[in-house]
């Protein structure tokens, strides 16, 4: 029996926020098939933060312990290359001593870019006045710029019955919400991540 832990920018600080984290992940990888398979979930913070935890993960780990690092890409990222050649092209971070490849993820361009998949769920979290239509419908997610996500969502959302999109209150909420089907239709990196997650946790 294999064990993951998923370390993952993002929680900020304070216990209440990494709670939430935890959460609105456990409620997207229990919707994309992983329910009775489930990841840890270690919100870690900082970007740095996060490879620091995974860093020490990875050098204490065994053979039947798998840590995964997840963080967002901040730049555009190819699916050709490995994420730890985009890690250490953007960010001069080197692969940790043994770690893989399908253990470094992405979170393309930023975690927001998942919510932007699934409009119905964002129409059904923020209620009368929500303008969904005004979010972009490119097949490719993970070619919007991070700051036009951001914008997409708070005009979207400033007229919402729950006010205008803000990351400290909704971001989680929002992720446990959404489809992960329709999430990997527009991502190439989720689609990855969540097949990774199911290889290594769910028996064949």
């Amino acid at each position: 029996m294999v064990n993951v832990s998923v370390y993952v920018e993002g929680g900020g600080p304070g216990k209440n926020w990494r709670i939430k984290c935890r959460q609105g992940f456990r409620g997207f990888f229990e919707k994309a098939g992983l329910a009775g398979h489930m990841p840890r979930v270690y919100p870690c913070g900082s970007r740095d933060n996060t490879l620091k935890d995974f860093r020490v993960a990875q050098s204490e780990t065994n053979s039947d312990e798998i840590p995964l690092l997840l963080v967002d890409s901040e730049a555009p990222a190819s699916s050709d290359r490995s994420p730890w050649q985009h890690l250490r092209n953007r960010d001069r971070w080197e692969r940790p001593e043994g770690a893989r490849d399908e253990q470094a993820h992405l979170m393309v361009r930023c975690m927001e870019s998942w919510l932007l998949a699934d409009v119905s769920a964002l129409e059904s979290f923020f209620g009368a006045g929500f303008r969904g239509a005004s979010l972009s419908r490119r097949d490719d997610i993970e070619e919007i710029p991070k700051r036009d996500v951001f914008n997409q969502l708070y005009s979207a959302s400033r007229n919402s019955k729950k006010g205008a999109y803000d990351k400290s209150l909704h971001s989680f909420d929002i992720l446990g919400q959404i489809n992960p089907a329709r999430v990997t239709e527009r991502s190439w990196f989720a689609k990855r991540l969540l097949e990774s997650l199911k290889e290594l946790l769910i028996p064949t």
